[in-house]
């Protein structure tokens, strides 16, 4: 499992980076990282950001 931000702004900064440069969504991300997705929606949506699967990033 990899090791992830856990402050939630260095983590939105990390999670939209890998989703612009090297992944088509964040499904594939957290299955590839193996990744908790639930966990990463949860801290980010505490911070006030939700994933746009359209723009596949964290808004």
């Amino acid at each position: 499992m990899s090791t992830i931000p856990r402050d939630p702004m260095i983590l939105l900064s990390y999670v939209n980076t890998q989703l612009r440069d090297r992944y088509s969504s964040l499904e594939e991300m957290c299955r590839e990282l193996e990744l908790e997705q639930a966990s990463i929606e949860h801290t980010l949506a505490e911070a006030g950001f939700a994933y746009d699967p359209e723009r596949n990033c964290f808004r």
